[in-house]
């Protein structure tokens, strides 16, 4: 039985819940007794067969929904149809998933030929196999002649882009009750998988995003987004053969495969040999259309592993297909062709319907290709499935593609990694921070990597980290996952011109926790079986007054509670924060709320109160999402609000990074008011441009901000000084568009330099020093703050807050915030 993502034991209790506005807290724990235990693979009840008939919840009709104008299916009618399918065939199953922050329900559809629960149990055992024995299962022809192949069929993740929604919904309907024998056939020896609209909030609005802000098609390797957890799950349970995600809108139809660079955790040369036929299927099935420039406007479709040399890519996993790669399945972009979307929305409705009659047919057409295709080739598809798992089982060494598969493959296609042994991620005294550890560990879980701990204290280069350590052995189906969150990545700036875009990540290094590498020629430690979460890191050591570092954001978390919960708690001069005494049950139940630990304070020390601290943010969602998460209290703003009078006596601190707040957007008075705020004691945060410009405007800090090469982007090493705001932070950070600062005023404090060398270490970061590449950078200041008689701000030419991919620099923010606040 496939194991799926298991649920976290630990819990949050409610008040803390609440501080922290649902952001998840790693490591936290109910009872004293809560523990990491070992799980077994074995099925614990009989699985349900198919139909799985879930009626669904039919939301009230509404007439603001922005598909009705382009002739397509509104949110509100989707549930309807699939009840109605449902309950007319015994080959339709349908299930929420998943819910929008507003409530809304993902939609997973399953087209399957009826099974008992028996049968539906041997197909979880064989796909379990797969992944876990493929060895075996490379040798069992029942499998090979039994097993269900699953297809899964992503759509509408941006929210306006709508027609794949159309085109999943038409397939259900046709494949509901069609006596075509080939569909019988397909629903006899297939299972093919659709989320109806990934974004159905963004449906609805006629954005992009979601209704948080996010781009989740950015979002697959850090998993922020409810919609984003319910399809990342959906696709680890199915393990799908193909997989494609339907975008909008290039013209023509662009259809991956891509160019370089590709993923180098991927086995490349078993993708790359069904991804770009399936690619070409679907080019001849648009073809086939008959489709033209001169009478439809549509020119011919496009795969840009053929057709272009670079720009579209598949290097990194935050993109749906990318991710779903790395569970084993041949996947596409394909973007359809006519747009209907932003000033095209405008357009008379009548060539609205026709562009999106044309675009859900183009759509269609891909995916009966793409099933097509899976019949055709199914047992070379699930026999190439099973090698990417036995690749990594065994540990075998990655297999160079060549032009013996195509043609157009060349050198430039060539992208190996060098696996190390084995992952160690430390517990106790040497993992710089128990939360993030427990994050890490949770998070890897959660994408179906497996993590054990070890029996026995382990070495590692000289360090010996104690048993109990966890340890993600590289011998596993996954391991190409694993690398990719675990890894540092790879400096791929003299390789390719241009990114379409990051170029490197890497959790092992960004999210604040200590990682080991074992190499390839170590030995992996005894270490017990997979377990289904970390161990609860919520402790307090010592007596009397209590410590609390302020290094992740769990950290600020529990700051941010306990200021709301009047604990007492002060501000020392190195950026940690004391707690009294008298506080120390608060402190208790704090720690076990939020997994964070509390040691013995200096005696005698004493610091600034510390209270509740509210945030006046002009920033991106990503960035108010990152506050949220460390339990700060955040008000949107933007010129209009402060220029209608905006009170500032509800705030403590400014944190702006775009140009929503800009001098010149500001009225006299809101100029005025924004001064006094900052005189009087508020604090400013800036990021970037427009938070350094608001700075100089508000003759803060002296400084002058350098602009590297825009389109440079990655994980940067990073020195850190020892002050109230550097103090503890990780050795990464990370960049876009990067930035640093020169021509430093006096009593400017620098809090973080880049490193004087090798400054990028994953990602591209291209151009001569005098370009703006990353030489240029070497040694100069990243973070710096300072105080004047014009008030306190701290200015960060880094991305601290990046989407969700810089944790361990979180903390180094929210204590910047404090900081700011806190000076005379």
């Amino acid at each position: 039985m496939l194991r799926s993502a298991p649920a976290r034991l630990a819990c949050v209790t409610a008040a803390a819940a609440l501080a922290v506005a649902g952001a998840g807290v790693p490591g936290a724990m109910s009872a004293p007794d809560v523990a990491a235990v070992e799980v077994s693979l074995a099925p614990t009840e009989a699985p349900q067969g198919y139909p799985r008939q879930n009626i669904l919840a039919e939301p009230p009709v509404d007439s603001s929904d922005a598909a009705i104008r382009l002739g397509l299916t509104p949110y509100h009618d989707i549930a309807p149809q699939l009840n109605a399918l449902q309950r007319s065939s015994q080959r339709v199953s349908a299930e929420a998933i998943g819910q929008t922050v507003t409530g809304r329900e993902v939609y997973l559809v399953t087209l399957t030929a009826p099974e008992t629960r028996g049968e539906t149990r041997q197909q979880e055992r064989m796909r379990e196999r797969i992944l876990t024995q493929p060895q075996q299962a490379a040798k069992d022809r029942g499998l090979a002649r039994k097993y269900k192949t699953p297809i899964f069929i992503n759509a509408n993740i941006h929210g306006n882009e709508w027609e794949g929604t159309d085109a999943a919904l038409r397939l259900i309907e046709d494949y509901a009750t069609s006596d075509d024998p080939e569909v019988v056939e397909t629903l006899e020896r297939s299972r093919i998988y659709l989320v109806i609209t990934m974004n159905p909030d963004g449906r609805h609005d006629n954005t992009r995003a979601n209704a948080s802000g996010f781009d989740m098609n950015r979002d697959f390797i850090t998993a922020t987004q409810p919609e984003v957890v319910a399809v990342r799950d959906a696709l680890i349970r199915t393990q799908p053969l193909v997989m494609l995600d339907l975008h909008g809108y290039v013209n023509g139809t662009l259809i991956e495969p891509t160019t370089p660079p590709h993923g180098e955790n991927y086995e490349y040369d078993l993708f790359i040999k069904h991804a770009y036929p399936n690619g070409l299927g679907m080019e001849q099935a648009v073809l086939e259309l008959g489709y033209t420039p001169e009478d439809d406007g549509v020119n011919p479709p496009q795969i840009p592993f053929r057709d272009w040399d670079e720009g579209w890519d598949d290097w990194p996993p935050i993109f749906t297909p990318q991710y779903a790669a790395y569970h084993g399945a041949v996947a596409h972009t394909v973007e359809i062709p006519l747009r209907v979307n932003n000033a095209s929305y405008n357009l008379p409705e009548e060539e609205l319907h026709r562009r999106s009659a044309i675009n859900t047919n183009i759509a269609h057409a891909a995916i009966t290709s793409s099933i097509g295709y899976v019949q055709a080739n199914r047992a070379e598809l699930l026999a190439d499935q099973i090698e990417i798992f036995r690749r990594g089982v065994t540990g075998a060494e990655p297999v160079e593609v060549t032009d013996e598969l195509f043609p157009e493959i060349g050198p430039e296609d060539v992208y190996l990694t060098e696996y190390p042994r084995a992952y160690i991620i430390p517990v106790g005294d040497e993992q710089r921070s128990a939360p993030a550890a427990a994050r890490l560990v949770d998070h890897l879980i959660a994408n179906g990597v497996e993590v054990r701990t070890t029996r026995v204290p382990v070495t590692v280069d000289g360090q010996t980290y104690p048993a109990g350590s966890y340890v993600v052995d590289m011998h596993q189906a996954r391991r190409g996952l694993a690398n990719t969150i675990l890894g540092p990545g790879t400096d791929i700036s003299d390789r390719v011109d241009s990114m379409y875009d990051i170029s490197g990540w890497s959790l092992g290094l960004l999210w604040g926790a200590d990682v080991a590498t074992i190499p390839q020629d170590g030995s992996m430690p005894r270490a017990g079986r997979p377990i289904a979460s970390a161990e609860p890191t919520g402790q307090v050591t010592g007596d009397g007054d209590l410590l609390l570092h302020l290094n992740d954001p769990a950290d600020l978390a529990a700051l941010n509670h306990l200021a709301r919960s009047d604990a007492g708690a002060e501000w020392l001069a190195d950026g940690s924060v004391l707690v009294p005494e008298e506080s120390a049950d608060r402190a208790r139940a704090t720690a076990d709320a939020f997994g964070v630990t509390f040691s013995a304070a200096p005696v005698g020390a004493s610091g600034e109160p510390v209270d509740e601290l509210v945030v006046a943010a002009a920033a991106t969602p990503e960035e108010r999402w990152a506050l949220n998460e460390m339990g700060f209290e955040v008000r949107e703003i933007n010129a209009t609000v402060l220029n209608d009078g905006f009170n500032y006596s509800d705030v403590d601190a400014l944190y702006v990074s775009t140009a929503a707040v800009s001098w010149s957007s500001l009225e006299d008075e809101a100029r005025n008011d924004m001064a006094s705020f900052l005189r009087d004691g508020g604090g400013l945060v800036g990021r970037g441009l427009h938070g350094v410009r608001l700075n100089g405007e508000l003759q803060l800090l002296d400084v002058t901000l350098e602009l590297g090469n825009g389109d440079g982007n990655g994980v940067v090493a990073v020195d850190s000084a020892d002050t109230a705001i550097g103090s503890g932070a990780t050795p990464h950070s990370f960049v876009y568009s990067p930035a640093w600062f020169t021509g430093l005023g006096e009593d400017i404090t620098v809090d973080q330099r880049y490193a004087s060398e090798d400054v990028l270490v994953s990602g591209h970061w291209a151009g001569t020093a005098e370009e703006g590449g990353q030489d240029a950078a070497a040694g100069a200041p990243v973070i710096v703050s300072g105080t004047n008689d014009h008030g306190s701000a701290v200015l960060f030419g880094s991305q601290p807050l990046f989407r969700a991919h810089p944790k361990g620099q979180y903390s180094l923010v929210g204590r910047a915030l404090f900081w700011s606040t806190l000076q005379d």
